[in-house]
């Protein structure tokens, strides 16, 4: 059995708990991501409690899936909890300098990609070892545009495998945010030496072309440099936060690290 699936004597299915509030039924699988995010939730909800901005009655979720009431309360919570300064002149100018190939236009890729869907209930550790398993077979054959495509054919759960995996030319706006992450803003060229990770699942991806695009000065982006600066902040505020929380809460059949949380990715 996988080192990250619970058992219970019930059903062999774990329910985990924050604080004696039940995250998951005794029926339900839960990917280790979803339930981690769900007790990041939970924790969040309960500390709103605490801080007197939800009633008490508020109903604990099973599904991950809170009030309304309550997700309002922890936004108000979170701005009451977190102070995040604007990031100085100099700091600004910093990042940007040493992140050129972040803020260009037109920047353009020609990628393929083989994609291992994450679906509830999907063991996650075994898919992990096929992706794993695919990459190091297609990075054996780079340069092989056969062998990729073929693979891409029999293993890929997107619709683009049954062309090879060929995802065409995109720009940064056509991808999720942290696909688009691990493609733009790099030079290489090839199939990528790691699983790149999205919403999506796991994807071993070809980059087959690029065109480099038009680096922008500061003063034409200074807008995007900040708020980057500022998310960055965030998170990591966030994430102290989340750790104060956890370390002083009473968890069951959950590790809470806040840094793989999605909630703060």
């Amino acid at each position: 059995m996988p080192t990250d699936t619970l058992t219970s004597h019930a059903s062999n299915i774990a329910v985990a708990y924050v604080n004696g509030v039940a995250l998951n039924r005794p029926d339900e699988m839960v990917a280790p991501d979803e339930l981690r995010q769900r007790g990041c939730t939970e924790l969040l909800r309960q500390a709103a409690q605490a801080a007197g901005l939800l009633a008490d009655d508020d109903a604990p979720s099973f599904d991950g899936v809170i009030s309304e009431l309550a997700a309002q309360a922890i936004d108000s919570l979170i701005e009451q909890q977190l102070k995040v300064p604007d990031p100085s002149e100099e700091a600004c100018r910093r990042h940007h300098a040493a992140n050129q190939g972040t803020y260009r236009t037109g920047e353009k890729v020609r990628v393929r990609h083989i994609l291992f869907a994450v679906t509830p209930g999907v063991d996650v550790v075994a898919l992990r070892k096929r992706a794993e398993a695919a990459l190091l077979d297609v990075r054996c054959h780079n340069g092989d545009m056969d062998h990729f495509a073929g693979t891409a054919r029999e293993l890929s759960n997107c619709p683009s495998g049954a062309e090879g995996g060929d995802l065409g030319w995109l720009s940064a706006s056509d991808c999720a945010p942290e696909f688009a992450r691990e493609l733009f803003g790099h030079i290489e060229v090839g199939v990528l030496p790691r699983l790149v990770h999205s919403r999506f699942g796991l994807h071993v991806v070809e980059v087959l072309e690029r065109e480099s695009g038009t680096a922008q000065p500061f003063e034409s982006v200074r807008g995007a440099v900040t708020m980057s600066l500022r998310q960055q902040a965030y998170v990591t505020a966030l994430r102290q936060y989340l750790r104060l929380l956890a370390g002083a809460a009473r968890l069951e059949g959950i590790d809470l690290d806040a840094a793989d949380t999605p909630l703060v990715q």
